[in-house]
């Protein structure tokens, strides 16, 4: 018997920081958290600008224009 496997493209829809940690909550319910200090961009951008997020596509990716930064949320689970 062989099963088949439906591969869906993770999206995210909503981000939020804590002082240490970016959360990315994603709309299949899966909540992703990864350290601040790996995106030196992120690191070292304000508050406000952290808050001035785009998502790109359907959610496939997030785009800061204050800092001029972006990342998918495929990288961001690898």
């Amino acid at each position: 018997m062989s099963t088949s496997v439906v591969e869906r493209t993770p999206l995210a829809n909503e981000i939020s920081f804590t002082n240490d940690e970016m959360i990315v909550s994603l709309v299949d319910g899966r909540r992703l958290s990864v350290p601040l200090a790996w995106f030196p961009r992120l690191a070292k951008a304000s508050p406000l600008q952290l808050q001035n997020y785009e998502l790109m596509g359907d959610g496939e990716g997030i785009h800061w224009p204050d800092i001029d930064e972006d990342l998918t949320v495929e990288g961001l689970l690898r």
